[in-house]
């Protein structure tokens, strides 16, 4: 699709892995079933009935803060989404319609987030720092027909938007006792500005609710149309595995344009009636983190393991006088090195959970469980969770355990397919399964050990050589603080290992000794060629260690020496 021409239409149903789906735009004098003959049957098949649910158990429990700034109800939470996505209706966002969301991590994102996919629309979040060509490429290819953002303005997505035709809006909630300032103009997505009332509209199972992008670590970034069903799936899942109630409490540290904080923290919460926190520094910093913890009563947080790290970092140079008593720490989307589990659990008291999730299955797909439920494995990503699972080998069959292979699922959370991509459908959806694309082997106690991504796998002269292994042995040197090994091209093996570390604060760390602990370590074949001390490895925007990025940083591919000659 042309960059500069405007988006003319999105499927509010998921289209058929196979073949895109036309959008039915509805009529002028189409009358949609009313709320009352259908919730009922709808609640639990849809995210916004499970999370209604939860508004009518808990009106009066909190809902969202910010500390010492805001605090919101259930009920009022209710009440300023409703309104909100009346405006929505009445502004003629249609059944459908995509709308792009460019926000920090505020409470309006999350109002007109709620708002969105009650109208039954369809909620892109991106994310604020993009470029206007990044907007441009995100906004055209989801076929956005609104931009909101926050009352500060986003000079670069409204610069994206307006080369693309797409109607700007800001969304501002200046005090918490009045509504949601929405500057909606009238008629802004339908052509014809037919509007269709908010009591007219009720969620179905099959709506597209949620538009996001694959990372893009080995291809140009895939669209993922994410169901009310598999959103609905996917909170139960982790409200199961974890036991989440009214009684918990957690503290939103990573970006709500990520399925990780905006599925695993924010929605699974606010479905099992708990409390959600927003740092009062409005992202993540490990200055204020623990306060905000404390000041909310948190009982667990999740976060992949650069934070963590961070964390244990802080720790050893500014411990805590006393750290909150939590009920377990969950680390997801991308793997964490046994030994920094157990730094984790010794320095902060809590079991760490580690799981294993992707945008293709709304986020989570197996975890370890809490203590109570069964043992937690340190270098597994546990058990799967509300799906089915299998190791596959390339014609399709089931690899027996303890034998690697291709990590497979299929189960309500999953998606159906990829936006208007065929041929990324027939390859990711073969056998009835769909391929996750990560080499991985069930234990026989039913455990997820990963291998690594199949891309990412690094084959020395025949040799296939994980990186994951690679990385926990790194880790577990007492002067190095994080480490990721990659692979570069060689004249001799095809391919060699190579490795960056950074050192502990204080620590004096020569490539002679990196070398001296892998080779005491690993076999001969997995050390790697060469490291690169640094004081900082290149990030994704929600804090993953991507090896494709980091090879290209320290060896970039034009300019690359073959490690052999």
């Amino acid at each position: 699709m042309n960059r500069n021409q405007r988006p003319r239409s999105s499927p509010s149903r998921l289209p058929s892995p196979m073949r895109p789906q036309t959008r039915r735009e509805p009529c002028a004098h189409t009358r949609l079933p009313t709320v009352s003959k259908r919730v009922t049957t709808m609640e639990g098949l849809t995210l916004t009935g499970v999370l209604r649910k939860a508004d009518g158990d808990f009106p009066s429990r909190r809902a969202i803060s910010i500390s010492g700034r805001l605090e919101l109800s259930y009920a009022r939470l209710h009440q300023l989404v409703d309104a909100a996505a009346a405006r929505l209706a009445d502004a003629g966002v249609l059944p459908g319609d995509v709308v792009a969301l460019a926000f920090p991590n505020t409470v309006e994102l999350v109002i007109v987030f709620l708002a969105v996919i009650r109208a039954r629309a369809v909620a892109a979040p991106l994310n604020p720092a993009y470029t206007k060509d990044e907007f441009a490429f995100y906004l055209s290819d989801s076929e956005s027909k609104l931009l909101v953002i926050n009352a500060e303005g986003n000079a670069a997505a409204e610069a994206a938007a307006a080369e693309l035709g797409i109607p700007r809006s800001a969304a501002s909630l200046p005090d918490a006792s009045g509504t949601l300032e929405l500057s909606l103009p009238a008629g802004s997505t339908a052509a014809d500005g037919t509007a269709l009332p908010l009591d007219t509209r009720v969620n179905d199972p099959s709506d597209v609710a949620l538009f996001l992008h694959t990372s893009g670590s080995t291809s140009r970034p895939k669209g993922v149309p994410l169901t009310q069903f598999n959103l609905a799936a996917s909170v139960k899942n982790i409200r199961s595995v974890y036991r989440l109630s009214e009684t918990d409490s957690t503290v939103i540290v990573l970006p709500l344009f990520h399925v990780h904080g905006l599925v695993a923290t924010l929605l699974s919460s606010l479905s099992a009636g708990a409390a959600v926190a927003l740092p009062a520094a409005g992202r993540f910093s490990a200055s204020t983190f623990w306060a905000d913890m404390r000041a909310s009563g948190a009982t667990w947080y999740s976060a992949v393991p650069t934070i963590h790290q961070i964390l244990l970092d802080r720790h050893a140079t500014r411990p805590e006088p006393a750290y909150p008593e939590l009920r377990f720490i969950r680390s997801c989307s991308a793997s964490l090195a046994p030994a920094i589990l157990e730094h984790l659990e010794a320095a902060f008291g809590a079991p760490v959970l580690e799981a294993y999730a992707m945008t293709e299955a709304a986020h989570q797909m197996a975890s370890n469980p809490l203590p109570e439920d069964g043992p937690r494995k340190p270098g597994a990503v546990g058990r799967p969770t509300g799906l089915e699972m299998a190791i596959l080998d390339e014609e399709g069959a089931r690899r027996p355990p303890n034998v690697p292979g291709e990590v497979c699922i299929r189960g309500p959370n999953v998606a159906k397919g990829y936006k208007n991509n065929p041929e990324a459908n027939k390859a990711a959806f073969a056998f009835g399964w769909f391929h996750t694309g990560d080499v991985g082997f069930l234990d026989a106690d039913g455990y997820l050990h990963l291998v690594g991504r199949i891309k990412e796998l690094i084959n020395r002269g025949g040799e296939k050589i994980s990186p994951i292994e690679v990385d926990a042995v790194l880790l577990e040197h007492p002067d190095i603080a994080q480490g990721v090994a990659f692979g570069v091209p060689d004249d001799k093996y095809g391919e060699e290992i190579n490795c960056a570390v950074i050192p502990r604060e204080g620590a004096d760390m020569e490539e002679a000794e990196v070398l001296r602990h892998c080779r005491k370590n690993l076999a001969a074949f997995k050390v790697p060629k060469r490291v690169f001390i640094t004081d900082s490895l290149p990030k994704t925007a929600t804090g993953k260690i991507q090896r494709r990025i980091v090879a290209e940083f320290f060896v970039p591919p034009a300019k690359a020496p073959r490690a052999g000659a």
